[in-house]
């Protein structure tokens, strides 16, 4: 045969013509999984990779935050009405009231606090914001964390205790929570009894019980519930103008 006639890969060496074909393949795989994650990222929901990544790492959370506000906003299931044992920021006989099921563990949820806290600057009196637990089995601190708010809530401080460790996701041990109680000048005494004696437990699983039988698969996940009652789906980490455009259209 003329050696003119040869193919590209019949003139290189084997060697490099196995380089070549093992970059090539993991190009391609690169690409596929861009392609996942980046309809995981549109959609704002990444259950399936965050159950695989429970699975294995058993560290973070996946739940994206969405460019844009989902084209899917059914809600699966019956979201419970808001009682007196919820955790309500804002004007009770507000509008509309958005219910977050978040863990304090989730890094998507620290980043859709300070929405939410922007949300509710902006529509004072118009929207009221809702905090249930859903801590994440594979977020060792969550479970901890959500506990100590709950400690907090006794004292009449939640919310501030909340946004301390959203603001500080970097700092869930048992000494944190006791520097965040002393700083917020509550009992010790009360406070560590709280903790030591469990019983905010079952409060914590209810809420993650209720909001899976919502339809939640990921942190956060919430709901826009209407003057009517309601309910539409905001799923992930969405950006603060995606959910002013969904509060917007819900106060038309």
């Amino acid at each position: 045969m003329d050696g003119s006639n040869k193919s590209f890969f019949d003139a290189i060496p084997s060697k490099t013509a196995f380089t070549l074909g093992f970059i090539t393949a993991v190009l391609s795989l690169g690409t596929l999984g861009f392609v996942v994650l980046g309809n995981c990222v549109l959609s704002g929901d990444c259950s399936g990779i965050q159950a695989a990544e429970a699975d294995t790492a058993k560290t973070t959370t996946t739940t994206k935050t969405a460019a844009v506000a989902p084209t899917d906003t059914t809600v699966t299931g019956k979201v419970p009405v808001v009682d007196e044992k919820d955790h309500v920021r804002g004007d009770e006989k507000a509008t509309l009231t958005i219910i977050e099921y978040s863990d304090f563990q989730c890094p998507y949820c620290s980043r859709f606090h300070p929405t939410m806290q922007q949300i509710m600057e902006d529509y004072d009196g118009q929207v009221k914001w809702v905090y249930r637990h859903f801590p994440l089995s594979f977020h060792p601190n969550a479970m901890p964390a959500a506990e100590a708010t709950e400690c907090a809530s006794e004292q009449g401080k939640f919310w501030e205790f909340a946004d301390t460790l959203f603001a500080n996701q970097d700092k869930l041990s048992d000494d944190d929570y006791q520097q965040i109680a002393k700083d917020l000048g509550l009992d010790l005494t009360k406070f560590n009894d709280c903790l030591s004696s469990d019983r905010t437990l079952a409060i914590i699983n209810a809420d993650a019980q209720e909001g899976a039988a919502a339809g939640v698969t990921g942190t956060p996940g919430s709901f826009l519930i209407d003057a009517d009652g309601n309910a539409q789906s905001i799923k992930g980490a969405l950006p603060y103008a995606s959910v002013k455009a969904m509060i917007d259209a819900a106060l038309e």
